[in-house]
């Protein structure tokens, strides 16, 4: 089975001081998911992290998302590049330790795109990774972009792109939230389920985050994998809180508790 597994940059950095892992939670995070592969081990996984308080910051100093024209926005290119790269290699540092077999795959040195859209990406090594029981690690990073100069792609842009050549069972999105609050910031109504049939009226209630986020927070999350639900029928994808111990172990071995995406 494969899925893809994404921690978010609220869960994994504290998102309101500047360049702040939580270490603690990203070492308890890559026990479970080793705790998951003994327990199943025909679990495939391509994880994706966020740039939380890292890259966010920088990004919205420079307005990298918006494009890349001057030396000004080059600088903060780099800026943002250096920043998601430090704590991926936090990251693979603690997933390492857990005798976890992971590879990173930057998509600053991959990726392609043309007016944000990705056009060329070689993903054939991933592929060779996966067929070889190693787990390819993406993340949320800045690329080259043949019309805009340079962008920054979220985790979730990138599983987008993904999911129709891979086509994994599951997309689960691990944040601080319990799932998607129609509500939000009040956080009194959670949506247990989007399907075709709610999706719209859902939509215009849901946020976007309270802290910096460039990708669009909650809102663009909610979007982006709905859309992915309705082009592939057999997707499901669920939004949940990683802080519970336990929880992303448990949802990889599949007991559930989150918001549910799928078509119906």
């Amino acid at each position: 089975m494969l899925c893809f597994l994404k921690l978010g940059g609220s869960l994994i950095t504290n998102k309101s001081q500047v360049h702040t892992p939580r270490l603690d939670l990203i070492q308890r995070i890559a026990g479970e998911i080793s705790e998951a592969r003994q327990l199943q081990p025909d679990l495939q996984i391509i994880l994706g992290h966020g740039s939380g308080s890292f890259g966010h910051v920088p990004a919205q100093i420079y307005g990298t998302r918006d494009g890349v024209t001057n030396q000004r926005q080059w600088k903060g290119f780099v800026e943002v590049w250096k920043e998601a790269r430090a704590l991926n290699l936090i990251i693979v540092d603690d997933l390492l330790k857990n005798n976890l077999p992971v590879i990173s795959f930057p998509p600053s040195s991959m990726v392609l795109t043309e007016n944000k859209k990705i056009i060329q990406w070689a993903i054939e090594p991933m592929i060779h990774a996966l067929s070889n029981g190693l787990i390819p690690i993406i993340y949320g990073d800045v690329v080259f972009d043949q019309k805009i100069g340079g962008t920054i792609l979220s985790t979730e842009d990138l599983f987008a792109y993904l999911t129709p050549l891979l086509k994994p069972q599951h997309i689960f999105i691990a944040g601080i939230e319990v799932g998607v609050w129609s509500d939000f910031p009040n956080r009194k109504k959670l949506v247990k389920e989007i399907t075709r049939k709610n999706y719209t009226n859902l939509f215009g209630k849901v946020k976007g985050s309270l802290s910096i986020d460039v990708t669009g927070g909650m809102k663009e999350k909610v979007r982006l994998m709905m859309k992915l639900c309705e082009k592939n029928s057999a997707l499901d994808v669920m939004i949940f809180s990683g802080e519970e111990p336990g929880a992303i172990k448990d949802t990889l071995l599949g007991k559930r508790k989150g918001t549910l995406i799928q078509t119906d």
